[in-house]
């Protein structure tokens, strides 16, 4: 099945996910969803060798996707009824909707070619499609996201919370605006996203890791194209009508877990945003 994934950054994602579920007891982030989804069994994912560094890798996955789902959590409270998962991949948020008793609906995005084979992946480990999700297939490069989530019954007049973790770095810098610009549009919207420094900005042996994981994801044909300094997205999100956000770097990260901060081995940092448009 692994294999027969046009995304192979999206199926290793799945795999860490799922992994953290086992190693980590879900401890970060729990999702019941997450093997299940592989179609692989406990024994098989934790038989695997792991290669240096993927255990913080991994943590960064659940990291994510626990600030994520914690202000999905939050925006449902205030009335937020509508949330759309910006390259879905792997993912499992719209099949598990913790929220649908709420009336929560989720619209999903990816490309065409992906939504096929997840729709056929999920029929083969057995998983329904609920009523509360819908798949919406876009090309970021190429389509007008605002038209294709109206055409699938998107309400862009009703605020949303828009989840997009691990797309950012894939895409051209002037898709990325788009997006954010039609999120900052859509009055008492939120958004959750990740983003890369430069690969320079790293130090030591964290730069060679760096350095491989930019050579690998090239060499299965899904380069890095965007990769920003700090100050370049801040200003960014101002550009694009977001000014009220938070970035969460390492330092971040551990006063968002009440963990202790660790001496860094490198200067640059994974970064989580929480941007809100007014």
């Amino acid at each position: 099945m692994m294999n027969s994934c046009p995304s192979i950054t999206a199926w290793r994602v799945a795999r860490h996910r799922a992994r953290h579920q086992i190693s980590e007891n879900g401890s970060v982030f729990f999702d019941p969803f997450a093997i299940m989804v592989l179609g692989e069994d406990a024994k098989t994912l934790t038989a695997e060798t792991e290669a240096v560094g993927e255990r913080n890798f991994r943590l960064f996955m659940a990291i994510r996707s626990r600030i994520a789902e914690d202000s999905i959590a939050r925006s449902v409270e205030r009335g937020v009824r509508q949330v759309v998962v910006l390259g879905g991949g792997v993912d499992t948020f719209g099949l598990r909707n913790p929220h649908q008793q709420s009336g929560l609906v989720v619209f999903e995005v990816d490309r065409p070619m992906m939504q096929d084979w997840k729709r056929e992946h999920l029929a083969r480990v057995g998983l329904g499609i609920p009523e509360s999700l819908t798949f919406v297939p876009v090309d970021f490069e190429q389509d007008s996201l605002s038209a294709c989530l109206v055409d699938a019954g998107f309400d862009p007049t009703q605020p949303a919370f828009f989840s997009w973790l691990g797309v950012v770095p894939y895409l051209t810098r002037e898709s990325i605006e788009n997006t954010l610009r039609f999120v900052a549009s859509i009055g008492g919207s939120e958004i959750v996203f990740d983003y890369g420094e430069p690969v320079e900005n790293y130090e030591g042996g964290h730069r060679k890791l760096m350095e491989e994981r930019n050579a690998f994801v090239a060499s299965v044909g899904e380069p890095w194209l965007s990769r920003f300094n700090p100050d370049e997205m801040h200003a960014l999100l101002h550009k694009c009508g977001l000014k009220n956000f938070k970035d969460y770097d390492r330092a971040g990260i551990s006063a968002y877990f009440g963990w202790p901060l660790k001496e860094a081995r490198s200067k640059a940092s994974p970064h989580v945003i929480d941007a809100f448009s007014t």
